[in-house]
């Protein structure tokens, strides 16, 4: 052991000639390793990012589901409301209460002009109800009721016109 260390023979000093020395390695490395490191932290930053950007996606999702949710159940809550506003008896209803009464039968004009039925003006009894016995003579003195079908209504004031619509329903 009195040789120094760096000085080999036969097959090892072979096999030092073939792999560099560790000087110029380290150096060579350094900036390679801090590239490695430089990507993975910046893969690992991106994916937190991203990973937070999926968790917002996720909250408006969720809360745009809970507002469809309540929108629906609301339109489905204003459809029944319109569908019992416009079934038959609260039409009639509704109508009675504006002082409509039922037009009766109706009539129809052919293609010559020829009336088809018999006219009438609205509240007026059909002919089936206009063949109702006359009341009897002691109960002249008593008011006549009203038609079940008629509704009295108040008379337009004098001086005013009254309220009509130019077309029906507006």
């Amino acid at each position: 052991m009195s040789k120094p260390a760096t000085q080999l023979r036969g097959t090892a000093a072979r096999l030092g000639r073939l792999m560099p020395s560790q000087g110029a390695n380290s150096a060579a490395r350094t900036p390679f390793v801090l590239l490695v490191v430089a990507l993975l932290g910046g893969g690992l930053i991106t994916l937190l990012v991203l990973n937070s950007a999926l968790n917002e996606g996720s909250f408006k999702l969720s809360e745009y589901r809970r507002q469809t949710t309540e929108l629906t159940d609301e339109q489905q809550a204003l459809q029944r409301d319109v569908d019992d506003l416009s079934a038959p008896d609260a039409l009639s209803r509704r109508a009675g209460d504006l002082g409509m009464v039922p037009g009766g039968n109706p009539v129809f004009l052919g293609p010559d002009g020829t009336v088809k039925g018999v006219p009438g003006t609205a509240g007026d009894p059909s002919p089936a109800e206009a063949a109702e016995p006359a009341p009897l003579p002691g109960a002249a003195s008593q008011a006549p009721a009203p038609h079940p079908r008629q509704r009295h209504t108040p008379a337009p004031q004098p001086g005013r016109p009254a309220k009509t619509s130019p077309t029906p329903g507006r």
